[in-house]
């Protein structure tokens, strides 16, 4: 997904940055990047962090840059901050989100006039270069960013960095978050809400669906205003989000216990332990076991020394073999035990399924998996969360085309989302079948929206039923024109 930081600051910003920047390496997986603003003008730094944690690619370029303006961020994919020169001015730019229509978008570009992208590698165009030249057909960045938003079919979420203060703009339909905080003579723009904690701001501001604010170290103002549709990743409490952070004034540990406990409450296996899959599993499996008195334990513990990063390569191959490497086994809490597994979902079910057999060859008696979120059987549209370069990657699908003989129309699809229905029973009994599980049951849609705590009308949960996507809306499409 990736995350950002920025900070506007009466002094030197550089390690506030630095710091802030680098809580938001659960994000990200491929490159790291920093930009301020200082007596020298712009500087810059990008690195790989895909073997190498952020802060020891970063650590040297903590004394070389100098500014007291300054954004970073964390990237799955393409290289930023971005240093851009226009009528607008020089200014940085780093962005979170995904564009769909972006053959569209370059399309209209070179129509509109004589233009270039710089080319990545695979014949990919840079998004966030993209959306800079959206800007740039506008008069002002606060014009140009809305346009951005209102022209760009997905989701995106920008922070832009000029020589006096940043704009930041929260997606159109607040799909991520933007939180905005403040100390003396600073303020700070951050995607996780605990990145600034540590550094001494306070929350002053989460920014709502859309809206724009331009931050100084003074202070802050609206320059536009926020929309009345918000549809918010519910996966960033599942999985993306880290524990501390709040999205909506709701904490994603307390509500991963919401979850375990909603679970436990449907359940009616009586395992010896119930465990957590690290690191995102284990909130949702501490709220199982308070709830139904079931002891918790780690039956098997990720080795943090080499493995401390939530995340793992995009090669398929590599996360099989690196989703084995840094789980290790404790025996005498495998061996003969009847376990619950919790983890945060199910997507292809290659590296669960390696984990249940494993336990089953260490001599677990049965294993049961309850999975804190509906089966996905939509691709993202938004954040392309799940990594899947097709929706048959997903084992809900591969296992629907068996049941129907074939891919099933829409409607026939959408009768596998019913957690009462015949159809999603079947899809389940199939899936449990296939990766050898004693049981399985899911976190059922109502019950996941009920552990968030928010309406479910502002929750996105596209990847689960479809729902969620704004641009199908009459009344946001109404709204954005």
């Amino acid at each position: 997904m990736g995350g950002f930081f920025g900070v506007a600051s009466k002094q030197d910003c550089v390690l506030d940055l630095f710091f802030g920047t680098d809580y938001h390496s659960h994000l990200g997986t491929r490159r790291g990047g920093m930009a301020v603003y200082g007596e020298k003008g712009f500087d810059r730094a990008i690195h790989n962090i895909t073997n190498s944690p952020f802060r020891t690619k970063f650590d040297h370029d903590v004394t070389d840059l100098k500014g007291n303006i300054g954004i970073g961020c964390i990237s799955d994919y393409e290289p930023q901050p971005l240093l851009i020169h226009s009528h607008l001015g020089s200014y940085a730019i780093t962005t979170v989100g995904k564009i769909n229509n972006i053959d569209e978008l370059v399309a209209d570009a070179f129509a509109n006039g004589r233009t270039q992208f710089l080319e990545m590698s695979g014949s990919n165009i840079n998004p966030t270069e993209l959306v800079a030249s959206i800007i740039n057909q506008k008069d002002s960045f606060a014009e140009g960013i809305a346009y951005a938003q209102e022209v760009i079919d997905g989701s995106m979420t920008i922070l832009v960095m000029t020589q006096k203060g940043l704009y930041a703009a929260r997606d159109l339909y607040g799909r991520t978050p933007v939180v905005i905080g403040a100390k003396k003579d600073a303020h700070c723009v951050s995607f996780e809400s605990f990145a600034y904690i540590n550094l001494g701001y306070e929350d002053k501001k989460e920014l709502g669906p859309g809206e724009i604010v331009y931050v100084t170290p003074e202070g802050f103002e609206t320059v536009k205003a926020p929309g009345e549709e918000m549809k918010i990743c519910t996966f960033l409490w599942i999985y993306y989000g880290y524990p501390t952070s709040s999205y909506e004034g709701v904490n994603v540990e307390d509500m991963r216990y919401n979850c375990g406990r909603l679970l436990a409450g449907r359940d009616d296996v009586t395992p010896d332990i119930v465990a957590g899959v690290p690191d995102s599993g284990t909130a949702h499996a501490i709220g199982y076991a308070n709830a139904s008195g079931i002891p918790f334990a780690r039956p098997f513990i990720k080795y943090t020394p080499t493995w401390p990063r939530s995340f793992m390569p995009t090669d398929q191959n590599q996360r099989n073999l690196i989703a084995r490497m840094k789980l290790i086994p404790v025996d005498s809490l495998i061996r003969d035990k009847k376990l619950l597994l919790i983890d945060d979902s199910i997507v292809r079910g290659t590296q669960l399924g390696e984990t249940t057999e494993f336990l089953y060859r260490s001599g677990a008696k049965e294993v049961h998996i309850r999975p804190a979120c509906p089966p996905l059987l939509y691709g993202c549209k938004f954040l392309n969360f799940s990594r899947s370069n097709s929706e048959m990657d997903l084992i809900t699908r591969r296992m629907i085309r068996e049941l129907e003989g074939g891919d099933p129309d829409e409607e026939t699809l959408a009768k596998y989302t019913d957690p009462d229905g015949e159809r999603y029973r079947d899809m389940i009994e199939a899936i449990r079948k296939k990766l050898n599980f004693t049981t399985l049951r899911f976190h059922r849609l109502d019950d996941m929206v009920k552990s968030v705590g928010i309406p479910a009308e502002k929750l996105c949960t596209y990847c689960w039923d479809k729902k969620g996507d704004c641009s199908k809306c009459s009344h946001c499409k109404s709204h954005t024109s």
